[in-house]
């Protein structure tokens, strides 16, 4: 099955490529979300956990670091979800088409020593809320695919 694209093209745009890596972390019925502040007295975008994969990393270490960054969470990877596409311009004005993978993982131990990204927030919410608030339609999606294995 080829994976699924989301996203809208903006016209005269030229999307870079970017491998990435995301997971679905659920505890105690809630998921774990990066809630990301993008411009001062905004209200916040909502992502899962993940982001770009660095040189020399596997899709798995890259997801670990991400959580560690982003969240303060040290993570356990576990099933494969789903591979997902997703275009977007980023804050920075750039144009992306994300090659997600998505993997459920569980919580070993929050470590706030870990998070060095101050615009990320660690939030926990239901996966249907989630669904609903999602910044990129990819995430939904993958949290709706954990949704029907797990729910």
């Amino acid at each position: 099955m080829a994976d699924l694209q989301f996203g809208e093209i903006v016209e005269g745009r030229t999307y870079v490529d970017r491998p990435a890596t995301f997971g679905v972390v659920v505890r105690d019925g809630l998921l774990a979300v990066a809630a990301i502040t993008i411009r001062a007295g905004e209200p916040p975008v909502f992502d899962l956990p993940g982001g770009g994969i660095d040189p020399g990393e596997t899709e798995l270490e890259a997801m670990v670091r991400e959580f560690g960054e982003e969240a303060g969470l040290n993570i356990a990877p576990g099933a494969f979800l789903m591979r997902a596409r997703q275009r977007y311009i980023s804050p920075e004005g750039r144009a992306v088409n994300n090659h997600g993978a998505f993997y459920a993982a569980s919580v070993l131990t929050e470590d706030p020593a870990l998070k060095i990204e101050d615009d990320h927030e660690l939030v926990w919410m239901s996966p249907t809320d989630f669904v609903q608030k999602a910044r990129h339609e990819a995430q939904a999606w993958a949290v709706c695919v954990w949704l029907r294995n797990n729910g």
